[in-house]
Formats: structure tokens, C-alpha cells, sequence
């Protein structure tokens, strides 16, 4: 059964590397997007000329075209390797250009790899991020540690893994369009701070 869907995924990769783990994870999340019948777009940061964030010169090189894709979107995936506890440079120039107009309302997936541990500040940091600019972000997260051990001549060797990042490219479809957060019935007591 052919699964029809109106929604348009983008996402945008923070690695620069040729061979890229995080390109080829986020192609395989925008795989399982287009399965469940989105269209997407794949934005390749190190393609566009975004000089260092001005904001007396905020359309600078390619910037208008990147808010202009990014603006187009219903789900947004978020792509990077952790640098330094932190995601990478060329994303956060990006996001950087970006703003309420391309973000805020919309449905934001994240996935980070990471050559070592686990790598938790740069999915939070990412989080953070996405909750400024007013994004819904899904509670479905790609970390992927220890990257290298999880890649063989190019391919996504882990099937626990391949699974989650399948379930974020749907869940993205999914959600998309969410304009706020599901309602809940059980309510959390939270302590009082006296």
C-alpha cells in the first residue's frame, strides 16, 4: 500500500568531510521520509557560500537560498558530527542565517555522530537551539558513538541503529505540521520548590 504524504523534508548536514557518516545517515533518514511518501531536499552546507554570520549582512553569499529551502519545509532534519562537545561550525552558521520565519511551528529531527562517546551536549545543544527558534523537536534523537564502528566500506552496519534512523526519517513525515505538543493524560507532580 502506497503511503501519501504532502509534507516536504529537509535536511541540512553540518559535515564537510568526503565519506561523511552523518551525510550518509541523514540520506538514509530522508530515504525513509520519501518512503512514506515526502518529498525532500538535502541541503550540503560545505555547497553553499555562507560566510561567518553579520548581521549587518544578513544575506550575505547563499544565504537566501538557504532560507528560502529551509522556509519550505514542514519537518527539518538536523545533521552534524560532535566537535569538541558541540556541533559543527558550518550548522551553526547556517542556523545562524536562519530564523523564527524558517523554524518557528515546525517539526525538527536531530542526529549527531561522534568518532568517541556518546554525544549527548551536541544533540542538547541542537535541542536548545530548536526550541528557541520556536520548533517542535521530536523526542525520537540519532546519536550515533563510536561512528567508524558502525560503518563498513560505506554502509550502516548496525541494524538497531539503521532501525532508529529509519524511524526518525518517518517520524519526521509523521509530525510534521505539529502545532504544539500532544495533549496528555497523566499528570506530573512536580516538587515544590519551598
Amino acid at each position: 500500500m502506497e503511503i501519501k504524504s504532502d509534507e516536504h523534508i529537509v535536511a541540512l548536514c553540518g559535515s564537510q568531510r568526503d565519506g561523511s557518516h552523518t551525510r550518509r545517515a541523514l540520506s538514509r533518514a530522508l530515504t525513509a521520509a520519501e518512503e512514506r511518501g515526502a518529498t525532500t531536499d538535502f541541503v550540503d552546507l560545505g555547497e553553499l557560500d555562507l560566510p561567518l554570520f553579520d548581521p549587518d549582512r544578513s544575506d550575505a553569499g547563499d544565504a537566501p537560498e538557504l532560507r528560502s529551502r529551509v522556509g519550505q519545509a514542514d519537518g527539518i532534519l538536523l545533521g552534524s558530527p560532535m566537535y569538541h562537545g558541540s556541533y559543527a561550525s558550518p550548522l551553526k552558521t547556517a542556523l545562524d542565517y536562519c530564523g523564527f520565519d524558517e523554524f518557528e511551528g515546525k517539526t525538527v529531527g536531530l542526529l549527531v555522530v561522534a568518532g568517541g562517546d556518546f554525544p549527548t551536549p551536541a544533540l542538547e545543544h541542537l535541542q536548545s537551539v530548536s526550541r528557541e527558534l520556536k520548533a517542535w523537536v521530536l523526542p525520537t534523537r540519532v546519536a550515533i558513538p563510536s561512528v567508524h564502528e558502525k560503518f563498513e566500506d560505506g554502509r550502516l552496519t548496525d541494524e538497531r541503529l539503521a532501525e532508529r534512523i529509519d524511524t526518525l526519517g518517518a517520524d519526521l513525515v509523521r509530525y510534521a505540521g505539529v502545532e504544539s505538543y500532544p495533549e496528555t493524560t497523566t499528570a506530573c507532580a512536580v516538587p515544590r520548590a519551598d
